[in-house]
């Protein structure tokens, strides 16, 4: 326990049992001792106050404490040992209430620290040891028993593990790890004992940097509670005229004591710690960890956000778009082969390749003789047939670009997608093109900056200019800065400070420069012992952007709350001090008063501890949020096929010209049309019911109609073909309703996952 608490609980212990000794001994009819009792209660307060004043003038800052040490001494000298007793005792319980309330508030984060494990199981041999978790050293492995805290960052080494990542991420699910995936220290271990292989040493790991983090919001001090300290500056020349006047008006010096009793300025002290120590706790726990008030109070003035793109506002990995095929080939069976060969590689677009497979549940086969060639591709037996992947040059080096390829590198070009062709027994039969997509979150995201009254918004990227534009028009961002380099990301940011103070938020090492140095940087995703981390005044300790959104409304509510608590104090105690002015209320009454506005201040300065108030009528079940997302599953596999016929039209023949349309006829009356009514019937009324602004549901209706009025043209070209020639313009308008089908029930399945994630229970 630090000396400075020890005198704290000493001084109220010594107000108390001054005011209880005091009031025995007047109930006894000494008189006498209980005016000593009172003197000696007050005088150890003054003296531990004046030595704070002093320490603080020496360190530049200027309170108003100086009115509760002027009122109590005044107490003494007037006569008035009582009310000096009192303020005493309410001046020191409040710096105690202080600390209770700063206590209850920083629950959430201290629980961090308490959290971290200090031994390990380490397999030594055929042993299980046990070990001091700071001895742990990286590709060790170690046994993580059910119910335990991983100890320190690693990879799964057994089967599978349950992972609950809550602690760390906010994510209240737990996940299934298999193995080979990453655990992140701090996670709680929700199923059975597993392996893990360490990756990282503990003062390296997650948990660790999160540590640190956590220090520093419990350390660091808000600009606003300095502002706070201006505006008692203020009040302090204020109580001093009203006292004067109170003196000039009565000729009673007790009226001023009264004044300075009611003055006495633990609101204004208070108010504003209280608050923002319980912001950073609630930001806590919505995985947004703020380092201090200082960040809060700079969230809450922003008015520009800049992001990095990759991985801040996309997924920073690269995933698959397409499967593009040569004429007459299955997509999925391009996708088997290719997945089934990339399983022999240990490249990053490999590991993509075969997620998207098994995504898609097909059956991979083991290769076999797989040979690589670095950075160009590998090529082994798959089932008996020789299967190559890799670049177009490396797979057929001299021939000429057929109509099929030629389409996938121009579709490749314009999304700025990788491609990765397939070739078997020297026969290209398709390709993969692979690529950075936008995160799910991101336009919800977005939209809530927006809502939060963020009036720009920029995104800085080291991309290339096409792949940054076509992120920003989707998204609708203010300005689009590409081709920066880190030193640029810094001028970028410097720029819009000179006009608004700005956020900065990024996820890489790149980023670290940048995020220093805006007004409020922000650090994307659980990596507390990163260089963006560190850089960061706050770090979204989940893999979500729109806890950015969350974080900048947080902030902004607690200083809300602290401002209201400020200025609500200083109201009533100015009340306070109008009503003991004229005599309405003596200096007893007058502390007492004090003490009731301090805990009302204090208990209002809580309120940033919890969430807001907000509606709480009806909503979506988790059960119909599932389904709807299964629902949306089925219908872009329809969609992927309607892709897929459009395709097949550039080549096809007069005779297979009927069939893929009415392929693409039948797809679209038996899963757009229908999937569409069943919303219109079934899904939108209950939206309706837990909607309250409906105006998105009619835009979404009109979005309805039109899929419908472009199916039915899809219909009439079906229904006529029999009697139609068959040629390259009806050729051509097929493919341009079905591709606007697919482009827009695509766009409009995304804002429906959109919704329903917003009102999901």
């Amino acid at each position: 326990m630090s000396f400075d608490r020890v005198l704290r609980w000493a001084l109220v212990a010594i107000a108390i049992a001054g005011l209880t000794a005091g009031a025995l001994a007047r109930a006894a009819g000494r008189p006498d001792l209980a005016d000593l009792a009172w003197a000696l209660g007050t005088a150890p307060v003054i003296a531990g106050l004046a030595v704070s004043i002093v320490r603080d003038l020496l360190s530049g800052r200027v309170g108003v404490d100086a009115i509760a040490l002027l009122s109590m001494s005044a107490a003494l000298a007037l006569g008035q040992p009582l009310a000096g007793a009192v303020v005493a005792l309410m001046y020191s319980g409040g710096n105690v209430l202080e600390e209770i309330a700063v206590a209850r508030a920083e629950h959430d984060l201290r629980s961090l620290v308490d959290r971290a494990p200090r031994q390990v199981h380490r397999k030594s041999g055929e042993r299980i040891e046990d070990a001091p978790v700071e001895d742990v050293a990286v590709g060790e492995e170690l046994l993580v028993k059910a119910g335990e805290i991983v100890p320190v960052d690693g990879v799964v080494a057994s089967a599978s593990a349950t992972i609950d990542e809550s602690t760390v991420t906010g994510e209240p699910i737990p996940v299934e790890k298999t193995r080979g995936t990453a655990v992140l220290s701090g996670s709680l271990n929700a199923g059975e004992t597993f392996q893990l292989t360490v990756t990282a040493v503990a003062s390296e790991s997650t948990y660790a940097g999160i540590v640190r983090m956590v220090t520093a919001a419990q350390t660091a001090k808000a600009p606003f509670v300095r502002m706070a300290d201006r505006y008692a500056l203020i009040f302090l020349p204020l109580t001093l005229v009203i006292a004067f006047v109170a003196w000039r008006i009565s000729g009673d010096l007790t009226r001023s004591l009264a004044v300075l009793v009611a003055a006495t300025p633990c609101p204004l002290i208070l108010a504003a710690p209280v608050a923002f120590i319980a912001g950073v706790a609630q930001a806590a726990r919505r995985g947004i960890l703020a380092k201090g008030g200082s960040a809060l109070e700079s969230l809450a003035r922003a008015h520009t956000v800049l992001f990095d793109k990759t991985g801040t506002l996309t997924v920073g990995g690269a995933r698959l778009l397409s499967v593009e095929v040569a004429p007459g080939e299955d997509p999925d069976e391009v996708l088997r082969l290719g997945a089934s060969l990339e399983q022999a590689s240990h490249h990053v677009l490999a590991k993509a390749v075969v997620a998207a497979a098994l995504d898609r549940g097909l059956k991979l086969e083991p290769p076999e003789q797989v040979k690589e060639i670095m950075g160009s591709g590998l090529g082994g037996q798959i089932g008996g047939r020789h299967v190559v992947a890799g670049s177009r040059e490396m797979l057929l080096s001299h021939a000429e670009l057929s109509p099929w390829e030629l389409r996938a590198i121009r579709r490749a070009s314009w999304r700025s997608a990788l491609i990765v062709f397939v070739a078997v027994d020297g026969r290209l039969i398709g390709a993969l093109l692979l690529a950075d997509e936008l995160r799910a979150d991101t336009p919800r995201a977005i939209r809530l900056l927006r809502d939060a009254g963020i009036a720009r918004m920029v995104m800085v990227t080291g991309d290339r200019a096409a792949a940054a534009q076509a992120i920003g028009a989707a998204l609708d961002l203010d300005a689009v800065l590409a081709d920066r380099v880190p030193a640029d990301k810094v001028e970028a940011v410097r720029s819009e400070q000179r006009l608004h103070p700005t956020i900065m938020v990024g996820d890489g090492i790149n980023d670290a420069p940048a995020l220093a140095m805006a007004d409020t940087g922000i650090a994307l995703g659980a990596r507390g012992a990163s260089a963006s981390s560190e850089a960061a005044d706050v770090v979204i300790l989940t893999d979500r952007l729109d806890r950015v959104g969350e974080a900048i409304i947080i902030a902004q509510r607690t200083r809300r709350i602290a401002l209201q608590s400020i200025f609500a104090g200083m109201g009533l105690s100015l009340v306070a001090m109008v009503a003991a002015a004229f005599g309405w209320l003596d200096p007893v009454p007058a502390a007492i008063v004090q003490e009731v506005i301090d805990v009302a201040v204090i208990l209002n300065a809580l309120r940033a501890l919890k969430p807001p108030l907000v509606w709480s009528g009806p909503r979506l079940t988790a059960e119909q949020g599932l389904t709807l997302h299964h629902d949306h599953q089925a219908l872009l596999r329809d969609l992927d096929r309607l892709r897929q016929i459009v395709d097949a039209l550039d080549d096809a023949v007069p005779e297979s010209v009927a069939a893929l349309i009415g392929e693409a006829d039948r797809l679209v009356q038996s899963s757009v049309v229908m999937h569409e009514r069943e919303d219109e019937d079934s899904v939108y009324p209950k939206l309706t019911e837990v909607l309250r602004d409906r105006h998105g549901l009619s835009a979404m209706s009109r979005a309805h109609r039109e899929i419908l009025h472009l199916a039915r043209l899809l219909a009439r070209i079906a229904e006529d073909l029999p009697s139609e020639k068959i040629d390259r313009y009806l050729v051509r308008d097929a493919q341009r309703v079905i591709e606007a089908i697919e482009t827009l029930v695509r766009m409009h399945t995304a804002q429906e996952e959109d919704i329903y994630e917003a009102v999901a229970a």
